[in-house]
């Protein structure tokens, strides 16, 4: 599979969930990287008009979790995030944030996932860490 169907497998499966909600969209796919960008604005702001922490974690969630689908086999495995933990450095207002997923640990059974959320400027905006677990698929 090439990796234009990878991205465009990524973004299929994103129909009528959480991710078109937040129009999260995978835009580049590496040998061991994943990333997504989504939008800020009125969508995911808090408040006072800043990026709401939850919308940059539910970001981390779906970027670690669609990298653990593409770097183990979708056919024979459903991922489950089970842990997350986020440490915002930065606000955002407007334009794009982009979460940049690369794996600590592919594990059988567990993923490790580092994931880096930037600005435009490729500023740090968020540093955060999500273990995923692989389900084996009923035969």
């Amino acid at each position: 599979m090439t990796i234009e169907e990878i991205l465009k497998r990524c973004n299929a499966i994103t129909k009528n969930t959480l991710m078109e909600t937040l129009s999260i969209e995978y835009v580049e796919i590496g040998e061991q990287h994943l990333v997504a960008r989504m939008p800020v604005n009125a969508k995911v702001y808090q408040p006072d008009g800043v990026l709401h922490g939850g919308a940059m974690v539910a970001l981390a969630e779906s970027v670690g979790s669609a990298a653990a689908i593409v770097f183990l086999d979708p056919s024979k495995f459903s991922i489950r995030g089970i842990e997350i933990s986020a440490n915002h450095v930065k606000s955002v207002k407007d334009g794009f944030v982009y979460a940049h997923a690369k794996p600590l640990h592919l594990g059988k059974t567990t993923q490790v996932w580092d994931i880096k959320i930037t600005d435009e400027q490729q500023r740090l905006v968020s540093a955060v860490k999500l273990t995923t677990l692989a389900l084996p698929k009923a035969k």
